[in-house]
């Protein structure tokens, strides 16, 4: 099991300094990153990622709306593996018809992949836990669709603000999971302050440090291949919150022997 971290943490970063955001990202203590919308940024992030002794085992691409053949050639160029589908509107996760819809064209997204040596993944937020199709979570429901070469990336965080409780989740899908998110925080969405009195922020804080019992998920994910420490938002200095989770995160692995 390898370590990674989220781009999209650092968005705005990036986008003012690709070089210097990444050259800090591996400061930190970094060796893999998770790219969001790839495609758009393959050349100079290639070369970053490589300057500074970086690599991308996973990416984020918006498979269902985008070019896949761009997407993955980006990913080949890149050395992503897998290649995770991060976002399908609430909207779509309420009835039966439509997540069998999404399912199908993501395992037709899987076979276009294997054309290309590449994995696919599906990355979920908390509309997928809240909402209920034939008695199961419509992530479970979507997860029974899947063909076996497609994989999930469990964003543990979003799990719990959906009302699963996420060690339990993590069992039930068993070895479908590769790769989660690690973050932390009240567990609850975005748009509630953190205090009812000053600014609305995500209030999510580095691993170990909110509600989220970090050693037992990680634990509970089998055939975990990377875990990935993400940030939404963060109130303070970015990078030290990073640094946080990673340090922590580092010493179960350790205890752990993962």
């Amino acid at each position: 099991m390898s370590l990674s971290v989220q781009l999209y943490s650092v968005r705005s970063l990036l986008e003012a300094d690709l070089p210097g955001t990444i050259r800090r990202l591996a400061q930190v203590g970094f060796t893999q990153v998770e790219p969001y919308n790839f495609a758009a940024t393959a050349g100079e992030l290639g070369d970053a990622l490589a300057a500074n002794g970086l690599s991308a085992p996973t990416g984020h691409a918006p498979l269902l709306s985008s070019d896949q053949d761009v997407i993955f050639a980006a990913a080949k160029q890149l050395g992503i593996t897998t290649v995770i589908e991060p976002f399908i509107p609430a909207d779509r996760w309420q009835d039966a018809d439509s997540i069998r819809d999404t399912a199908r064209r993501l395992n037709l997204a899987a076979k276009k992949g294997a054309e290309y040596g590449i994995r696919v993944g599906y990355h979920n937020h908390w509309w997928e836990l809240e909402s209920l199709i034939e008695g199961k979570s419509a992530l479970e429901y979507f997860a029974s669709l899947l063909e076996p070469e497609l994989v999930l990336e469990v964003d543990t965080y979003w799990a719990a603000v959906g009302g699963a409780e996420p060690v339990a989740l993590l069992g039930r899908l068993g070895p479908q999971v590769v790769a989660i998110h690690i973050k932390d925080g009240p567990g609850r969405t975005d748009d509630q302050p953190v205090n009812p009195e000053g600014p609305v922020v995500t209030g999510q804080l580095p691993a170990g440090q909110g509600v989220m019992d970090v050693p037992a998920i990680m634990a509970a994910a089998k055939s975990l291949e990377v875990a990935v420490i993400e940030f939404d938002d963060y109130a303070g200095d970015i990078f030290e919150g990073m640094a946080e989770s990673l340090r922590y995160v580092r010493t179960l692995t350790a205890a752990g022997g993962r």
